[in-house]
């Protein structure tokens, strides 16, 4: 094997974070404060998951409540999700609720009750900006 050169400009780890994946990339990449001053977006990552979700009937203004686990993810993070399905009257709303777990709060904003089909929901998270 080769000599293992020293990451010493910030181009470098640029390259590892755009051409690497993000499960194979080292800790220092990751989220960890040893990079602070070297590159802008050090510190972030995304994790995302997705399940099939039947919701419930609801009524106008009614919720429903689902977690979902999120390997990674932890309190501070911010977590978004979207749901495929042809209705636009139902309002999302992502947090994660603990270390690895995302609950997500589907709501009614319409005036009328209705019952969805099985949909996918999807969630990502995205690591906080480190000091």
């Amino acid at each position: 094997m080769g000599r293992q050169r020293r990451l010493r400009r910030a181009d470098d780890l640029q390259a590892l974070r755009v051409y690497g994946l993000p499960e194979a990339a080292p800790a220092v990449l990751n989220g960890t404060s040893l990079l602070s001053g070297l590159l802008s977006g050090s510190g972030r990552r995304e994790f995302a998951a997705e399940v099939s979700w039947d919701l419930p009937s609801l009524a106008p203004g009614a919720t429903s409540l689902i977690d979902l686990t999120v390997n990674g993810a932890r309190a501070g993070d911010m977590a978004s999700a979207s749901l495929v399905s042809s209705t636009r009257f139902v309002e999302l709303d992502a947090a994660v609720w603990s270390n690895n777990t995302v609950r997500v709060m589907a709501r009614n904003i319409s005036a009328a009750t209705f019952d969805l089909a099985a949909a996918t929901l999807s969630v990502g998270v995205s690591k906080r900006r480190l000091p």
